[in-house]
């Protein structure tokens, strides 16, 4: 008998089965003649989305069974459609995502709510390759994608910095008409954004008129902030209080970024008392995180740590994170350490953090230190996480690590930064060896830092793409100091926009000058 199980729903899509509930399951399991043999694709497709509907995958399971026996599958795409779109209910589950491609892979007819139901489950899943390599077999097979997926497939390429990709999205939603729709405006305004675009994303949030709403200005507004604007955000704020738009949470955690990329303590600390004073919004965690960073770049460590310990919450690893980063700015061993030892409790394997502090160490000259961290690490089974950086050429992402001399064109790469650095030199570039945690001679730290990832992947892209295109780096890490400075140099020399996005924030470096007016 096809029957699910009372009380036991599967573990990865768990949700309340009342007796009415179970009871209406029953019923469309029965009503669907799956048991005797007397089903249609119909019949079993309805099964399938009150399956789905109850989040129930193990009787979905049986429904896939029983119509896979009774041959049911190929006749139609409604039956696997259902099948997929249940299997899809639940895209943080990877076992039943898993199942949901399988039945993709082998179904005789796909039609376009297939590729829509799959890709909008991967890119919400966190499956943003895969996703996008299905958006471009969807357009390979001639199928339209529709204005959910557009929203995923946007928030895809905003994951991985693919704004070659999103633009294309972007420009596919507006010929299809797809932009009334605030959603896709709202996704298209964060994919510019997140890839380094922000005067795109300006562009997208202006031809929107009256049809903004605050998750669109907030959006805007923590863009600006992102990209070192914060004055361009505090103007989008002014302007939405004199239009009486109530801001939300996110507004504020932008302000506060704003604020914090800007050194405006004061603004900033008048714009977290107002919150719940004039707006009724009580901060969270994340704000008192903003406001350890605002107070903790300004110099302000003991500040910051007193107000740390004034939190009507425990502080979490992102606000002593916070500290530790102003720590590390303002070459403070006593904050850092002081961090350093709740986030240890907090966050033990995050290498991260303590490679800040043996920057820390290595800045102050404490090298046996640098080395008592290191050792630490290797304790507590710590591996410092690989850096690298992404550069798109032509739709095709180049990956370089720190060193790298596996790329094909490598030899050519080094020689083309090398000639930058050169020139870099006759300009009054000195390289910063201080940001190198080795204890070797400075003739070897110089080399390791004429080949971190970044200039690599600037290399590169300055020598695969035409004069005057704006190069996008994406990097897993923070930026150093002496690749910031070379960064800087390099604009100049070529001529070109060099936006980087490091794990902080945006860079964007143009005619020897970055966007963070080096405060950062």
């Amino acid at each position: 008998m096809l029957s699910p199980r009372a009380g036991a729903p599967p573990p990865s899509c768990p949700r309340a089965h009342s007796t009415y509930a179970l009871a209406q399951l029953h019923a469309a399991l029965a009503k669907s003649g799956l048991s005797t043999g007397s089903a249609t694709p119909a019949t079993a497709a309805a099964a399938a989305r009150a399956c789905a509907r109850l989040g129930h995958l193990r009787a979905g399971r049986a429904v896939h069974g029983a119509s896979a026996k009774l041959a049911l599958l190929p006749a139609s795409a409604l039956l696997p459609n259902a099948l997929l779109h249940m299997y899809a209910s639940c895209p943080g589950d990877h076992y039943h995502l898993q199942l949901a491609r399988l039945l993709f892979d082998t179904m005789p007819a796909r039609d376009a709510a297939s590729y829509n139901i799959l890709l909008t489950a991967l890119a919400v899943g966190g499956h943003v390759d895969e996703a996008l390599e299905l958006f471009e077999d969807m357009e390979d097979a001639g199928m339209a994608p529709n204005e959910v997926t557009v929203v995923a497939v946007l928030a895809a390429c905003a994951d991985v910095g693919d704004m070659d990709l999103g633009r294309k999205v972007h420009s596919y939603a507006k010929r299809q008409g797809y932009c009334g729709n605030v959603l896709v405006c709202n996704a298209a305004i964060d994919m510019y954004v997140k890839c380094g675009c922000v005067d795109a994303a300006r562009a997208v949030f202006d031809g929107m008129g009256d049809r903004t709403t605050v998750v669109t200005r907030s959006s805007m507004i923590c863009g600006h902030a992102m990209h070192g604007e914060g004055d361009k955000a505090l103007e989008l704020f002014a302007a939405m209080r004199r239009q009486g738009v109530r801001p939300n949470g996110v507004t504020f955690v932008g302000l506060l970024h704003a604020c914090s990329h800007m050194g405006l303590v004061d603004e900033g600390r008048a714009f977290f008392e107002s919150m719940e004073k004039d707006h009724g919004i009580a901060p969270a965690i994340e704000h008192y995180g903003c406001m350890v960073d605002l107070l903790s770049r300004a110099g302000r460590l003991h500040e910051a740590l007193e107000f740390i310990n004034g939190m009507p919450m425990e502080p979490n690893s992102i606000v002593w994170g916070a500290l530790l980063g102003g720590a590390r700015l303002h070459r403070n061993v006593e904050v850092g350490e002081e961090a350093i030892q709740r986030l240890a409790v907090l966050d033990p394997g995050n290498d991260g953090y303590y490679v800040v502090l043996s920057n820390i160490y290595a800045d102050a000259g404490r090298w046996e230190d640098v080395a008592r961290v290191r050792r630490g690490m290797k304790l507590r089974g710590v591996k410092k996480t690989r850096g690298w950086s992404t550069v798109s050429v032509d739709g095709t992402v180049h990956e370089f690590t720190a060193g790298d001399c596996a790329h094909p064109q490598a030899t050519a790469i080094c020689d083309t930064l090398d000639g930058l650095l050169d020139e870099a030199r006759r300009r009054g570039y000195v390289p910063d060896t201080s940001v190198v945690l080795l204890d070797m001679d400075d003739a070897e730290k110089e080399r390791v830092l004429a080949r971190h990832s970044e200039k690599l992947a600037v290399a590169f892209g300055l020598m695969t793409t035409p004069p005057g295109t704006t190069l996008r780096v994406m990097k897993n890490l923070r930026v150093c100091r002496d690749c910031h400075a070379v960064m800087k140099l390099i604009s100049e020399i070529a001529g070109r926009e060099i936006v980087v996005r490091d794990r902080n924030r945006f860079h964007c470096f143009k005619n020897g000058v970055c966007s963070c007016r080096d405060y950062w």
